[in-house]
């Protein structure tokens, strides 16, 4: 496995969970690169079904050593609720760290998300979890954020909270909002240094140390390349970037250590928050793909946007994140679909294109479909490329062209088993 990333290669909620939890059992160590918790990962094993937020997916490996990394920004308040109910499963915690430089987010971003997302007109909302999470990114770029070291520093960290509040609660202010106290914020950051300061260390060393002795290291990380801040949907974007080329930098290591980019994909598209999302289907066909595929976001409960598999988009996240695989999950939720399409490219103003336009473009984008047969039979009991019907086979061959990489990982169902890995011997002899 060497250093692997993990990331995104649709709008989100591709299944990184279920791929990191299974790649997990076999990795010495697991880096969130980004993101807040603003997303969720959802996993199956045998300790239950857990919703992770900010906890990395390689948690139920007692021998793995998990880490929050810079690239992140944490709540700790939502930290300690989901330790708390891993923790209950019976899972140890005890290899849990977190970066002193990964940043803080405080009630005010909370409020400031929330207020903002509704001052936006209607149809210009991004769909916002308002977690908090951009107005700390926000904080983090203006160099006046909070890290999670500076709870440690009481000196410094009063310097920094008041510094930070002066600006907060004049745009608190314009929304007619009632200002946040010094000593009621202090008093917050220091309840939360006495439950997790002890998990808050330099964790470079950790890291390098690991790199160098070619253990097996994961990036994990949120979202997909549809919400990259750079290259996804602007501006209905995530406030970080999800894609491979920052798991180094959010992780803490050298960019060519990155031996394997491991793209996550849905065998068809969702989307949850606002923008363009060519393939969405608002008839039965979509319906039925919420209903059978359970799309409703693990963070907010709310539908997911649903539609056939694009091509155009995968294509991109290919490039981006120069993926050297793919996991392909859902596959089951195709099961008893009669025909199943393929977007192979867009049509907009009578021009066929097969590359991803700027947001505005895609707002006037419609797809073009291959129609394929489907199969009508289950794969959930599949556990080999044979085992799967031929018609399935065909379609994941073709995804698998349009992307231009390998399919390393079929998922056939939820749970960590429920998976066709395609060449065991690599996995085992990379484990």
């Amino acid at each position: 496995m060497a250093v692997t990333a993990v990331v995104g290669a649709q709008w989100g909620d591709e299944g990184k969970g279920r791929v990191v939890d299974w790649l997990g059992q076999r990795a010495d160590m697991v880096i969130r690169f980004q993101g807040g918790d603003n997303a969720g990962h959802t996993v199956i094993n045998d300790y239950g079904l857990f919703k992770l937020h900010m906890v990395p997916s390689g948690i139920f490996n007692r021998d793995t050593v998990c880490i929050v990394g810079t690239g992140c920004v944490v709540n700790p308040d939502g930290l300690l609720k989901e330790l708390a109910e891993v923790e209950a499963a019976g899972v140890s915690t005890d290899n849990l760290w977190l970066s002193t430089r990964a940043h803080v987010v405080l009630p005010y971003h909370i409020a400031l998300d929330g207020m903002q997302e509704k001052k936006r007109a209607s149809d210009q909302q991004i769909g916002t979890t308002k977690r908090g999470i951009g107005p700390a990114y926000t904080d983090k770029a203006s160099r006046r954020g909070i890290r999670l070291g500076d709870l440690r520093r009481p000196t410094w960290l009063r310097q920094r909270v008041a510094q930070a509040l002066t600006h907060a609660n004049e745009r608190l202010a314009a929304f007619d909002q009632p200002p946040f106290e010094l000593e009621e914020v202090l008093a917050l950051c220091e309840k939360w240094n006495r439950a997790i300061g002890h998990r808050i260390v330099d964790t470079m060393p950790l890291v390098r140390t690991a790199v160098r002795a070619k253990q097996n290291v994961l990036l994990e990380g949120q979202l997909g390349v549809m919400r990259d801040l750079d290259w996804g949907i602007y501006p209905y974007v995530t406030s970080s970037n999800p894609t491979a080329a920052y798991a180094a930098a959010g992780a803490g290591l050298p960019a060519n250590e990155i031996t394997r980019v491991i793209g996550v994909v849905k065998a068809y598209s969702t989307s949850v928050g606002g923008g363009p999302f060519p393939c969405e289907l608002h008839d039965d066909v979509g319906q039925q793909l919420r209903d059978v595929g359970k799309e409703y976001g693990a963070t907010t409960g709310r539908p997911r946007r649903c539609g056939w598999f694009d091509g155009v988009a995968i294509s991109y996240a290919a490039w981006l994140n120069g993926f050297t695989g793919l996991a392909v999950t859902k596959l089951d939720v195709l099961d008893d679909f009669d025909e199943i399409k393929l977007c192979t490219a867009y049509k907009l103003d009578g021009e066929v294109l097969t590359q991803v336009p700027d947001t505005v473009d895609q707002e006037r984008c419609e797809p073009i479909y291959e129609t394929w047969p489907g199969w009508n039979e289950p794969t959930v009991d599949a556990r080999r490329w044979d085992d799967l019907p031929k018609a399935a086979r065909a379609l994941l061959h073709r995804i698998s062209e349009l992307a231009g990489v390998q399919i390393d990982f079929i998922s056939v169902g939820p749970e960590r088993e429920r998976l066709v890995v395609m060449d065991p011997a690599k996995e085992q002899d990379n484990s």
